[in-house]
């Protein structure tokens, strides 16, 4: 029996391609499954084959598990159990036992060949994967083969085929058997099937590869791809930039009347193309991007990645798009999240922001209205920007002299102190602020100079009200508070 086993191995491997420890797997799992047969319980069967003489063993494994959590006595076993055939055993670990062997017999051999027939299939997918690594991320072509209710099997050639699943399509496309077409090639870990070849037509990544196609230009990096959103069969936006300053990076996709976008838009469904004019500068790409939408100002938030873009009354609706379309892919290639109201709005929280900045700073500092909108409209909106400056740095502003410079530092390091050692002393409380997950010490005190000191008064907050009196979005604001809610629930 030991003989055939070897046999069996050697045959197969040689017939195949496979190692034989592919083989020796396959028969371990085929003769796992008939011993389990044996059994009118769950177990959980293990296989040991000699690759060199071909004898094997059969153990049938408990994991042990907390005795009030024992569910299956077929596969699990009581720790204190467990324990009394050896004290160093602990939960997640497997008590063994050694079984009588089944024979290699008919039915294990058939069971073994079905093991064996998927472990080849598994084997030449990996190899199929191995073969096309090279080339995975970039554009291949195939032929339709199979069509099926969730996936479509594409022959690219060689005997190599890979899944394009249909949520990978464009919306609308249709393929039928025989159809050629081209997609991007990726790697796919499938459940108990190993790494396979997937496509996708959907993906960012399929615009860019049908532009290096085109476009002799980014091929040859003389153009770069420097950023890509893509709303798939709608509009994708792409951003790129030049290495070399004589060549204008949108003519050149564009390309003669066109022609270049168009045989791209032609491949995509008439996918709308924006392109988009590359710049280091977030604020300057962003007005690339949301074109021609006017843009009347842009305020960055760079601790919270965020920008609030004001634009003209008439540019509203065109700046933020059907179904808020152009913000999401404009966001998308900027990195940062947009907030896009109108002027009049924008002016509206502008104002309200300054004078409640205002109030904080004529508070902390004790200083005049006059002097606060003076800070403030030199960048210094807060108790932190003006602590961290330098007396020289505030002595530049006009009608300020090195005393002035220097008393309002310090008042604002002494303030800063003060709401530091406020909150500091009622740490331990579960209603102090730090208390809220999520909470840190710039935050609290942020929340401490606009009057909320406690966990409580947090959570009683509106989201209207917290956005009103702290620069937070909506969204962050709201999360913010049901935290502070959270033991409300408990």
């Amino acid at each position: 029996m030991q003989k055939e086993i070897l046999l069996v191995a050697e045959a197969v491997s040689g017939e195949k391609g496979l190692p034989k420890s592919s083989i020796f797997e396959a028969i371990e799992m085929a003769l796992a499954t008939a011993t389990k047969k044996r059994y009118n319980e769950n177990s959980n069967i293990e296989v040991k084959i000699d690759s060199t003489t071909g004898d094997y063993e059969t153990f049938r494994l408990w994991e042990v598990v907390l005795d009030e959590d024992l569910e299956d006595a077929g596969i699990e076993i009581k720790l204190s159990s467990a324990q009394e055939k050896d004290k160093d055993l602990e939960t997640g670990s497997f008590v063994q036992e050694k079984v009588e062997n089944v024979e290699f017999g008919r039915i294990a051999a058939q069971a073994a060949k079905q093991v064996i027939v998927q472990k080849v299939r598994e084997a030449e997918r990996a190899q199929v994967v191995e073969k096309y690594r090279s080339v995975l991320g970039q554009l291949v072509n195939g032929t339709v083969k199979k069509v099926t209710r969730e996936f479509l099997i594409i022959d690219l050639g060689d005997g190599a085929e890979a899944i394009l699943a249909r949520n990978e399509l464009i919306p609308g496309e249709v393929f039928r058997i025989g159809d050629r077409l081209r997609a991007v090639l990726q790697e796919e870990e499938r459940e108990n099937r190993g790494p396979q070849l997937a496509l996708s037509r959907k993906c960012p990544e399929m615009v860019g590869e049908l532009f290096k196609l085109e476009v002799p230009e980014i091929s040859e990096q003389v153009i770069e791809i420097k950023a890509i959103a893509r709303d798939p069969g709608s509009r994708t936006k792409i951003a790129v930039k030049t290495n070399d300053n004589r060549i204008d990076p949108v003519g050149a996709c564009v390309g003669m009347r066109g022609s270049r976008v168009q045989a791209v838009s032609n491949e995509l469904g008439n996918e709308r193309l924006d392109i988009v004019i590359w710049d280091d500068d977030p604020a300057q790409l962003l007005i690339n991007s949301m074109g021609p939408a006017e843009i009347t100002s842009i305020v960055l938030d760079e601790v919270k990645g965020t920008m609030d873009v004001a634009v003209t009354q008439d540019s509203l609706a065109q700046a933020i798009g059907k179904s808020g379309q152009n913000v999401r892919l404009s966001s998308q290639i900027t990195g940062w999240k947009l907030n896009v109201i109108d002027e009049e709005s924008a002016g509206e929280k502008e104002e309200e922001k300054t004078q409640n900045d205002s109030k904080t700073l004529i508070e902390k500092l004790d200083v005049d209205e006059g002097l606060a909108i003076t800070l403030i409209e030199q960048g210094y909106r807060n108790l932190e920007s003006i602590a961290s400056a330098s007396s020289e740095d505030l002595e530049a502003i006009d009608g300020f002299d090195i005393e002035i410079s220097e008393l309002l530092v310090n008042r604002a390091k002494e303030a800063l102190l003060t709401l530091t050692m406020e909150i500091s002393d009622e740490e331990g409380d579960a209603n102090d602020l730090m208390s809220v997950e999520g909470m840190d010490m710039v935050l609290a005190l942020e929340l401490s100079q606009k009057g909320i000191n406690d966990k409580e008064e947090l959570a009683e907050q509106s989201i209207e009200e917290l956005t009103s009196i702290m620069d937070i979005s909506e969204e962050d604001a709201g999360d913010l508070i049901m935290k502070a809610r959270a033991h409300w629930f408990e």
